[in-house]
């Protein structure tokens, strides 16, 4: 007879308590460039440093949290050439992804993008909505492009781009231009058009990369 097998092991405590520091400094109730009050988060928390320490590696290794020598942790603060960095890489990998999604699109497919891309038309008003519209937007088509080693590096990309404070969709009139260039976008998709679909999600990112530095 056959044991059954051991039950699943909790998720440690580190991983619980990076969650925590994550979805804090996403929120910006810990702001770019601050200092990470170590104790004081562990007395909120009612834990040791022990787990804090490990909590904030994990958060170093994806970028959000940047540790110095004899200062402790501090949130991560992107410089003009960490944003200029990742628009472009973002504007190859996602430029690529709809490119290999172009030539296999289903029926089924379109009209989820399309679902999507209302829901991004719908959200225009609200500069809020539209960026969690927009984000969805992108990652669904990633999923649905199916590299899983792409989805985390852009997942990664973006969660960074989350501390930018000058964001190109916070500047006057880039709202409605990154909605036409959806709308070009989704128009190449359906359409099976690999080249131009990837040529418009190309430009996409370089266009939100010039809003910020006009010169690029």
């Amino acid at each position: 007879m056959h044991e059954p097998p051991p039950p699943l092991a909790h998720r440690a405590l580190y991983e619980e308590v990076a969650d925590h520091v994550r979805q804090r400094i996403l929120a910006r109730q810990l702001e770019p460039g601050g200092w990470i009050d170590e104790l004081a988060l562990c007395r909120e928390l009612g834990i040791s440093r022990t787990p804090m320490r490990e909590a904030l590696k994990v958060l170093a290794a994806e970028g959000l949290v940047t540790m110095r020598v004899r200062r402790g942790a501090y949130v991560t603060e992107m410089s003009e050439r960490d944003v200029r960095e990742a628009y472009q890489l973002l504007a190859l990998l996602e430029a690529d992804a709809a490119a290999q999604l172009a030539k296999r699109l289903t029926d089924v497919d379109k009209q989820e993008l399309a679902t999507l891309h209302r829901d991004l038309e719908s959200a225009a008003g609200n500069r809020d909505a539209f960026f969690l519209a927009n984000e969805r937007f992108h990652l669904r088509l990633l999923e649905m492009e199916g590299n899983r080693l792409r989805q985390q590096m852009v997942q990664d990309l973006r969660r960074l781009m989350k501390l930018n404070r000058h964001h190109s969709l916070f500047h006057q009139g880039r709202l409605d231009e990154s909605l036409q260039e959806h709308r070009d976008i989704l128009s190449a998709l359906i359409a099976n058009d690999a080249p131009l679909a990837a040529e418009r999600m190309r430009a996409h990112f370089l266009s939100s990369l010039r809003t910020l530095h006009p010169s690029y």
